[in-house]
């Protein structure tokens, strides 16, 4: 019975039930859209570490574990003393360099033949390696984000080059340019950001990093190895990741607090003399409470499915549309703005929920 007549009381009143669902299912769209972009991006850029291929990585005192926040500070030269340290089969020295000419991103400048050791050779889609010194690489997702053919010509770092290659994307960058010109670009000759390690055996890891760290010269460097540096790509440890996490929670939470509040407080005000009835005829401060209650709990719910199917669809529509990133809607996430969503509509209903059982039934039953 009381089912029934919660339902009817938002069907009497479906313009301002819909304004609701549609606020709550904007509250879980904005948390799983923005929490699962943040969170795809992040593991689209751990996903690309470990394609790499190396088991350790080595890079100068006191820098960032954030690819292309270093600089190249390391000389070239470092590689040599690194190769023939026990159980290190092959050293590559990469150039990670941050650029936000229309996007960030972050380009390496690379030896080819030492960056293919590590992994392998890389999948070429279309094209081939570099061919000359404004050659660049670049991956499939690039490629068909930016409709780029082997042969076009694009701008990086104010330099124009020719697309040599189209490569199979996982290999920590988008975009790959000769070390050398990436040097003289940035006016690092003979200088490297970090190296790349690849071990015999990677359980030998933590055996090459106390090697590498005994080195003269060498006892402050940053060097870990790629399981460590891999553990600290997490939302955590990325500066103002979590912070941000919270403000987009916090204004979701206000939106539909704010939504389910009026529009729950308004229905409570109109529906004054049914509620005189309801206690007329018995009805408790408690029976009040639970209608209104499950009202909105019953529009939290609605409003919770629509946003969780919208967000799929809104997933498969940026992925289609832009390759370049990743969307990541987890169920982990779908039960946490779940809870987020159907609490703060409760406590968005709880003073009309109160102020409805406070009514005194006689001058309820006279309202007009």
């Amino acid at each position: 019975m009381m089912n029934r007549m919660i339902v009817a009381n938002l069907v009497h009143r479906p313009i301002r039930s819909l304004i609701s669902i549609v606020a709550i299912a904007l509250e879980v769209t904005l948390i799983l859209l923005i929490v699962g972009l943040s969170m795809g991006i992040l593991n689209d850029a751990k996903q690309r570490q470990i394609g790499i291929g190396a088991d350790v990585m080595v890079q100068p005192p006191g820098s960032s574990y954030m690819a292309g926040v270093t600089g190249a500070p390391i000389s070239i030269k470092v590689g040599d003393i690194l190769a023939k340290l026990p159980h290190v089969a092959a050293v590559a020295p990469v150039i990670w360099q941050l650029s936000t000419a229309g996007a960030v991103e972050v380009i390496y400048g690379i030896d080819l033949k030492s960056f293919e050791r590590l992994s392998g050779p890389f999948h070429y889609l279309s094209g081939g390696p570099f061919q000359g010194p404004n050659d660049v690489l670049v991956d499939d997702f690039f490629a068909q984000s930016q409709h780029v053919k082997v042969g076009d010509t694009l701008e990086i770092l104010n330099h124009n080059f020719r697309v040599a290659g189209i490569v199979e994307h996982g290999k920590g960058a988008r975009k790959f340019v000769p070390m050398a010109t990436m040097q003289d670009l940035i006016g690092a000759q003979g200088k490297a950001s970090v190296f790349y390690l690849k071990l015999d055996d990677p359980n030998n890891a933590d055996a090459v990093v106390k090697e590498v760290k005994s080195v003269p010269g060498m006892e402050r460097y940053s060097v870990r190895s790629m399981k460590e540096y891999l553990s600290m790509m997490t939302p955590s440890n990325l500066p103002g990741f979590s912070s941000f996490i919270n403000v987009v929670i916090g204004v979701s939470v206000i939106i539909g607090f704010i939504v389910i509040f009026q529009a729950m407080y308004t229905a409570v005000m109109e529906r004054t003399r049914e509620i005189g009835i309801l206690k007329s005829m018995g009805a408790s401060k408690f029976y009040i409470v639970n209608v209104i209650l499950r009202e909105t709990a019953l529009l939290a719910v609605t409003g919770i499915v629509v946003g969780i199917i919208f967000s799929l669809a809104a997933r498969g529509a940026i992925v289609n549309r832009l390759p370049l990133l990743r969307v990541v809607v987890s169920g982990e996430w779908i039960l946490n703005a779940t809870i987020i969503a159907l609490v703060g509509a409760l406590m968005g209903a709880l003073y009309p929920a109160y102020k409805a059982a406070q009514k005194d039934p006689i001058e309820a039953l006279a309202y007009e």
